[in-house]
């Protein structure tokens, strides 16, 4: 049987359709035809009369009335809100204002000009040497005097209170003891600090001299003895034995130990590849030979009994549908090539996998 054979696409309905559809037939030809039929009438009739009465009228009628309408507003806003103030500002307020600036300009050439210069000669000009000389007169005469005596006011008083009472005071107080205490310093360095200082100095000397001195000298001889005669012949005894310790038993037995690490990885290495050959001799090439011959086949078997069981499902599940619901819209061609040969329908048995190898005969 070809599981691949799809049903035809212009098959029959099946039972529970046919029960839903006749119902709903009735309830369209009861309920939503006579609704459909009166608005159909509806709007023929309202197309008519815009056709017939309403687009006449409103080209003939209602808007040369607009026009008209719309012209008298405009005429009556400029005769209102316009024409008045434009007369005003043409006829009334620019000759007026024509006028006041002529009088203003007759006004200061031939009244206000002449008296500022009239005034300016003769009042205000010897008015203002007047009153030029007048101050230099009180400045040279009155007030030069007074603050000449004011000045020496603030200074006499500003001496009285800011200095002579401080020279006073460093002149008869502080300068006569400070003296007293430079006196009494200079007594105390002379005859108190400078003999402390000097038998200071002397015990200092005669302690580095006597004492300090032989002790660090001792010192000195014992270290350059102890590193001549004991320190350093330890040293090179220590240092001989080392050397030779290193050159006699420490570098043989490295390049043995070194020749053994040798030896031994490659030992290690050839047990390592024998092991890998045994293992498979035993192991791996029984395994690969099992699942090429073997377990290959019986998967290749077990996939085509699971597929064929799978399609006949399939088929079983079409059929009930078929019964039961009718035929299925059939995929369209687009989505069949998109899915690379399979399918999305219920009833149709998969495709076969791109990627899987021929079935063996």
């Amino acid at each position: 049987m070809d599981m691949d054979k799809r049903p035809p696409a212009d098959g029959g309905d099946g039972c529970l359709v046919g029960v839903i559809r006749i119902p709903v037939k009735i309830v369209a030809v009861l309920v939503v035809l006579p609704v459909r039929v009166v608005w159909e009438l509806l709007v023929a009739a309202g197309r008519a009369v815009h056709r017939h009465v309403l687009g006449p009228l409103y080209v003939h009628v209602v808007e040369p009335l607009l026009r008209a309408l719309g012209r008298l507003l405009t005429i009556l806003f400029k005769l209102v809100f316009v024409w008045p103030w434009t007369g005003l500002w043409r006829y009334v307020l620019v000759p007026v204002g024509q006028g006041l600036a002529w009088l203003a300009r007759g006004l200061y050439d031939h009244v206000l000009a002449p008296a500022g210069r009239f005034l300016t000669t003769y009042l205000l000009r010897p008015l203002g040497a007047g009153l030029a000389w007048l101050g230099r007169g009180g400045m040279r005469y009155l007030l030069a005097p007074l603050a000449k005596g004011v000045t020496l006011v603030a200074w006499a008083l500003g001496m009285t209170l800011f200095v002579w009472p401080w020279v006073a005071l460093w002149r008869y107080v502080l300068t006569p003891v400070g003296r007293g205490i430079a006196w009494l310093a200079a007594a105390v360095y002379r005859y108190v600090l400078t003999p402390v200082g000097h038998g200071l100095v002397w015990l200092l000397v005669a302690l580095f001299r006597y004492v300090l001195r032989p002790v660090v000298l001792g010192l000195a001889w014992l270290v350059a003895a102890l590193y001549r005669y004991l320190l350093k012949p330890v040293g090179l005894g220590i240092a001989w034995l080392a050397a030779g310790l290193y050159r006699y038993v420490l570098t043989p037995v490295g390049q043995v130990l070194l020749w053994a690490w040798h030896v031994a990885g490659r030992i290690v290495a050839a047990l390592w590849r024998g092991l890998k050959l045994v293992v498979w001799v035993l192991v791996g090439w029984p395994a690969s030979r099992v699942y090429r011959h073997v377990l290959t086949p019986v998967g290749h078997a077990v996939r085509e009994v699971w597929r064929t069981g799978r399609a006949a499902v399939s088929e079983a599940r079409a059929t009930v549908r078929r019964a039961l619901f009718g035929t299925p819209p059939v995929e369209p061609a687009r989505s069949r090539a998109r899915t690379l040969g399979s399918t999305t329908a219920a009833d149709a048995a998969p495709a076969d996998e791109i990627s899987l190898p021929r079935r063996q005969g």
